[in-house]
Parts: C-alpha cells; structure tokens; sequence
C-alpha cells in the first residue's frame, strides 16, 4: 500500500517528535495549514512551503512527495547535505575531519 503525502509528513514529524506547533514555526506555516496537509486529500501546497516542511523535517521534497523511489535514509542524506553545503567553510572541513574519525572506528 502507498503511503500518502499527508502520511509521510505525520510520520516523519512524530519520528522527529516534533509537535503540529513546532512543524509549523520550523516551516513559517500555521498549526492549521500543517494539519490540513496531513489530513486533506489532495493537498496542495506552495514549492515555497513544500521546500520549508521539506526543510523542517530533514528529507527531500521528492520524498514528501513520493514521486520517486527515494528511501528515508537517501533523503536524510540529501537534507544533510543541502544543510552541509550551506556551512561555512571551516566548519565544513571539521565535519570532514570528524567524519574520517568516526570512519576509522571499529564497532
């Protein structure tokens, strides 16, 4: 069975534990406009407010969507690097660092 749009932003939301209120002031959207596009069918938001849930909730709008085979985690991954992108040069060649520390681990 296929998720829906409106699923895949409740789940992820309660994954996270994030609250109606907060998904909204994370996304610049109102408590009521959060819960119609969990609850109606068929939503349709802005790609200005997609991008901003999007956003809030640490996926890719192609998940939220599910227009593609995307999983979870490829989405997670592409949040985490558009967020990444956007850091400071410095900051981005410590998380480099760290991440060839964390590489080297044995579990």
């Amino acid at each position: 069975m296929s998720v829906t749009f409106g699923e895949r932003i409740r789940d992820r939301r309660k994954e996270l534990g994030l609250t109606l209120d907060q998904l909204a002031a994370a996304s610049d959207s109102s408590k009521s406009y959060v819960w119609e596009l969990e609850n109606k069918n068929p939503p349709r938001p802005s790609a200005e407010k997609l991008a901003a849930i999007a956003k809030a909730l640490q996926v890719t709008v192609d998940w939220l969507l599910g227009t593609d085979d995307q999983t979870l985690d490829v989405a997670e991954d592409k949040a985490f690097f558009r967020a990444y992108s956007g850091l400071p040069p410095e900051t981005r060649r410590q998380l480099r660092e760290m991440a060839k520390i964390l590489g080297t681990k044995k579990p």
